[in-house]
């Protein structure tokens, strides 16, 4: 979007006046004057006066009277006008809102313009400018300003951080989402996401600070500024000697000795430079490219849907790059690389694609494998590990027998993020987090998602699984799984775009019984599976406990119920709030002891059909249920 650095305000808001006509709706024409006002991009402010000329008051109330709010993955929305998504004037006021939060917090002026904020983008369309947008604000206010000056992947923002004893972060990016969309991600002093106290203080802050001052338009002060510093010299060459120390010298050797072979691909985003780096550093063989992916794109033209997470729909540029050079492993990482999809080369000749929890459950041995071979006197009870409550618990299953302490939080890297430190500030050793939506994280130095780390410890796995075990990564799950218990899970979505809708399901849901409140399905397939416990955790209610009351932070935002039924099976059924999907996650866990895995994963599949098809009626309410790959 081009800028308009106006120099008349007082004519732009007598330009608006005139221009206003009346909704009759009094609160939307003050937010029609706001934003004429307030907005200095000539796309979106032609947009909104447009819109005014038009009389389409449907559209300027859903565009001007919501506000863009926080949710599991900081701010994200579409940008285009209005206070509901991600444009120009809603950057300015959002870090008008963080800088003051900020300065509130910490109102030490030597604090702030000695530790100050650090900046980072992807490559997406707008990135740089509401990066800049965002040091301008901060840089008029006297803060020390870290912004980076290149495409960076998501974790290297929560590292400086930590690196350069930073107040605060904001890494501009929306990840995986589709390209009209961008977003922002706000990370806190510890180096971990923001949750629900920090969140609700900016936004606080934020409606405090709605109306822009001239010198947050005026981004010539990132011309020259003492203040200002990009820290990639910095910080991109320590990253990436603190993941060198994470593993033996013995595994860099073998590294160098093993040939396993790699595909990479960065899904048109800001990966692959990184990953080039970092394998050699590893002594690992060098990533073969996705040529057609390999430089950042913001319209990602060689996928409908750049998410790693969709399989081989979103996969098969990849696959068919590693089919034709007969690659061993295939690594992908999201458009901002804190994700990491892989797939390995099979017996016939085609490539299984591991999904979250698979992997999740390889790199939680892998990361006790590690600490064993690290570790001159290793005490498992002193360590943890930890997932979100929607991802598998096989890492429970492996704590339940190794010894170590296993910890579930609510979705979200935000809140296993805070958790990871909190379990070391309490004198823990957290081995490992991670969260079914391939999000990894494999050492504190990111307590966040990094798939910069996980890949090289994928690569790493692998080249230690061949050489010295023998083994594929396959036969490493069927391994653990015979060790520790069978796990099949099965985690899958419908899509909904009415919100409305999303309401009047999970509303059903909890007025099961004749519509009374806390009445929820007691079985499925007309009795046959009962269920045992309910968990909503965005009402507080959970049976399970003495006064049926949740003992997670409450999700009001997200709606979110779990369904735990007398033979061990497991649902959760919740609403994204960055996406347009009604989500489920379900698991059946396996005893050792217990070797009908075929059994498990038929029964697994039954459930999930029918608690789908009861719970979210996807025919009746017209729900496109995702295709199976």
């Amino acid at each position: 979007m081009r800028t308009w650095n106006h120099k008349f305000p007082y004519l732009r808001e007598g330009y608006a006046a005139k221009l206003h006509c009346r909704s009759g709706d009094q609160g939307l024409d003050d937010q029609i004057k706001k934003w004429i006002t307030w907005d200095r991009n000539p796309e979106t402010l032609s947009t909104i006066k447009a819109a005014v000329k038009a009389q389409d008051w449907d559209m300027l109330r859903t565009s001007l009277c919501g506000r863009l709010n926080f949710g599991t993955e900081g701010l994200r929305a579409e940008v285009k006008a209005g206070f509901n998504a991600m444009n120009d004037l809603v950057v300015v006021q959002t870090a008008q809102g963080l800088c003051a939060y900020v300065m509130n917090q910490y109102p030490d002026k030597l604090m702030q313009s000695n530790r100050g904020i650090v900046i980072g983008y992807d490559a997406r369309h707008h990135s740089k400018r509401f990066a800049e947008l965002t040091a301008t604000v901060f840089l008029n206010n006297n803060f020390r300003v870290y912004l980076f000056q290149r495409f960076v992947p998501t974790p290297f923002v929560p590292y400086t951080i930590l690196r350069l004893n930073c107040l605060a972060g904001v890494m501009v990016t929306a990840s995986h989402n589709p390209k009209q969309d961008n977003g922002c991600k706000i990370y806190w002093t510890n180096g971990a996401q923001i949750t629900t106290a920090h969140e609700n203080g900016i936004y606080q802050s934020i409606l405090e600070n709605l109306e822009p001052k001239e010198t947050s338009w005026n981004t010539d002060i990132l011309k020259d500024c003492q203040l200002l510093s990009d820290p990639y010299n910095n910080v991109v060459p320590a990253y990436f000697e603190s993941l060198k120390r994470e593993f033996p010298s013995r595994l860099l050797v073998d590294n160098c000795e093993c040939p396993v072979t790699f595909t990479y691909t960065a899904m048109h985003g800001v990966g692959y430079a990184y990953i080039d780096m970092a394998f050699p550093k590893l002594n690992l063989e060098e990533v073969l490219p996705v040529e057609q992916q390999v430089e950042p794109d913001p319209d990602f033209p060689t996928v409908s849907n750049p998410n790693p997470e969709e399989g081989k729909s979103a996969l098969k540029l990849i696959i068919e790059t590693a089919t034709s050079n007969e690659s061993d492993i295939i690594l992908a990482n999201d458009p901002d690389a804190d994700r990491l999809a892989v797939g390995e080369l099979g017996d016939q000749g085609d490539y299984k694609l591991f999904t979250g929890n698979e992997l999740g459950t390889l790199l939680g041995w892998w990361a006790l494998e590690l600490y064993m071979l690290n570790t001159e006197k290793p005490d498992l009870s002193k360590c943890v590990m930890i997932a979100s409550t929607v991802s598998s618990k096989m890492l429970k299953s492996m704590a339940d027998i190794e010894g170590f302490t296993f910890h579930e939080t609510l979705t979200g890297f935000k809140w296993i993020g805070n958790k990871v430190i909190d379990e070391r500030k309490a004198g823990k050793k957290v081995l490992f987090a991670f969260e079914e939506s391939i999000g990894y994280m494999m050492s504190p130095n990111v307590p966040d998602k990094d798939g910069i780390s996980a890949a090289v410890h994928m690569g790493t796995m692998a080249c230690y699984l061949r050489c010295k075990k023998c083994m594929s990564l396959q036969e490493k799950l069927r391994d653990i799984y015979e060790k520790y218990g069978f796990h099949s899970s099965i985690v899958s979505y419908a899509i909904c775009n009415d919100v409305c809708l999303v309401q009047k399901i999970f509303h059903r849901l909890r007025n099961f019984g004749n519509g009374q409140t806390n009445t929820y399905p007691k079985s499925i397939l007309c009795g046959e599976f009962e269920i045992e416990h309910v968990r909503d955790l965005t009402t507080g209610y959970d049976s399970s406990k003495p006064k049926k009351k949740a003992v997670f932070p409450l999700s009001e935002i997200t709606e979110m119920i779990t369904f735990t039924f007398k033979n061990g099976f497991v649902i959760t059924l919740r609403a994204s709030y960055t996406e347009p999907k009604l989500k489920y996650y379900a698991e059946m866990c396996g005893k050792p002891e217990d070797k009908r895995w075929d059994e498990i994963e038929k029964t697994t599949r039954r459930m999930v059909e029918a608690a789908v098809n009861e719970f979210y009626e996807p025919e009746k309410n017209c729900l496109q249920l995702k295709a199976e790959n």
